[in-house]
């Protein structure tokens, strides 16, 4: 079941928030938008591949489109003067037809960002780093990073063998069927001279608990009236009724 169901979408609502937030009236207009989200996270990747972008968040208003690009190198988003956020800029604009403006926002610890650990994996991959090497290391640091848990698997012809396996390495743990826990959640393909090799990452960052509600005190003192009044009434009602049943002397 864990590894069947997508640990975001599995949250989304609970402790998750959607990384697209649009409304579409119709369903071609929403099929429309969907495929428009696609073509500008690719054309995004595609122009920053060594930015280290670890997710990119639409919002569509009514007059503009706002992007938010979260990467671990903001400094390569934004280029000398601006000109390569400028030029990022105008292709989302020659895509969605809509005045867009870019916010970039720094990914302090890329440690513990799943989907930067498994390009980073898939790029050690690439340059031929032993598989067993590049995943126990990306393990080590995420949990000296403050990881509670972290699980890497990576699958295909690991180390250029004739039949395909898969490889799992994991450390601390990982509850993927409780809501409130925090499962980030990473997918990264490397392309070798021997196939494509899949990554997966999970990194478990700890549980998101629900704030306790607090209770003003005025509340609680008209309560305790309430009730000693109840009380009370409650008491008189049973003496006068013993008084009603109370035999007179003498009869």
């Amino acid at each position: 079941m864990g590894q069947k169901t997508h640990p975001v979408g599995f949250r989304l609502g609970v402790i998750k928030d959607w990384q697209a937030k649009w409304y579409a009236a119709r369903p071609t207009q929403y099929r429309d938008l969907l495929q428009e989200d696609l073509r500008i996270r690719n054309a995004i990747m595609t122009r920053l591949p060594e930015a280290g972008i670890s997710r990119v968040e639409l919002e569509r208003g009514p007059q503009e489109l706002v992007v938010t690009i979260y990467s671990a190198r903001p400094g390569i988003v934004i280029g000398r003067g601006g000109q390569r956020v400028e030029g990022v800029r105008r292709a989302v604009e020659e895509l969605s037809n809509k005045r867009a403006r870019l916010n970039v926002q720094e990914v302090r610890q890329p440690e513990l960002d799943a989907q930067l650990v498994a390009m980073s994996i898939a790029e050690q991959l690439g340059r031929r780093v032993a598989f067993r090497r590049a995943m126990h290391q990306s393990v080590t640091r995420a949990m000296q990073a403050g990881a509670l848990g972290i699980k890497v698997i990576c699958s295909g012809r690991l180390g250029g063998v004739e039949i395909a396996r898969r490889e799992k390495v994991m450390q601390g743990r990982v509850p993927l069927h409780t809501l409130r826990a925090n499962i980030d959640y990473g997918l990264a393909e490397a392309r070798t001279t021997m196939g494509r090799i899949g990554v997966k990452v999970w990194v478990y960052l700890g549980d998101v608990l629900p704030e306790p509600k607090e209770v003003e005190p005025e509340a609680d003192a008209e309560e305790m009236r309430l009730i000693e009044v109840t009380v009370g009434g409650q008491e008189e009602t049973q003496d006068a009724a013993a008084e009603e049943n109370q035999v007179p002397e003498g009869t």
